[in-house]
């Protein structure tokens, strides 16, 4: 996983309906939900975010329904990594299912701004700037989410687990 880019800075209570609205949801096609990622906070997001980005949030993002829709839309548009103080859970759910490296650190809202460049270190679970002049730490992900996320999110995980099972001679 490479976490590497421009730190894109929101507030608290970013609910699903402002990552992706719902007036977008009649297409699920990744490219369509990236096109609109954001959207609902009046944001050039979209159109300027770049692969390997990163979300920095305060309290509660991701609050609201449940729709998976929000993770793949930031996901589409090149977001590598979200980091908040904290997540609804469900959203953090969904997100480590579908492969979107999350983190939550309160000292990350309060350390990083928006246009900072920063770069996440997994095994240290420290957010850094690309000058070092600034860093944060994450709280460590639980080794059976990290193995998800190394997966690429729970279907290949699965996928992986079931082929492995698979091809042990000892089992019958």
């Amino acid at each position: 996983m490479t976490c590497d880019g421009r730190v894109w800075k929101f507030g608290d209570d970013v609910n699903t309906d402002l990552i992706i609205p719902g007036r977008y949801l009649d297409n699920y096609d990744p490219s369509h939900l990236a096109s609109h990622a954001m959207e609902g906070l009046g944001v050039n997001f979209a159109r300027s975010v770049a692969e390997g980005d990163i979300v920095i949030a305060g309290r509660n993002f991701g609050c609201g329904s449940s729709r998976e829709q929000a993770v793949t839309a930031l996901k589409g548009c090149g977001v590598s990594a979200v980091v908040a103080a904290s997540f609804a859970r469900i959203f953090y759910r969904n997100a480590v299912n579908l492969g979107l490296p999350v983190y939550e650190s309160p000292e990350a809202y309060r350390t990083f701004d928006s246009g900072d460049n920063a770069k996440i270190d997994h095994e240290d679970n420290l957010i850094c700037s690309a000058d070092g002049s600034k860093e944060a730490a994450l709280v460590p992900l639980p080794t059976h989410l990290k193995e998800v996320l190394d997966s690429g999110g729970l279907l290949p995980h699965i996928r992986s687990k079931l082929h492995h099972h698979s091809d042990d001679p000892d089992r019958s």
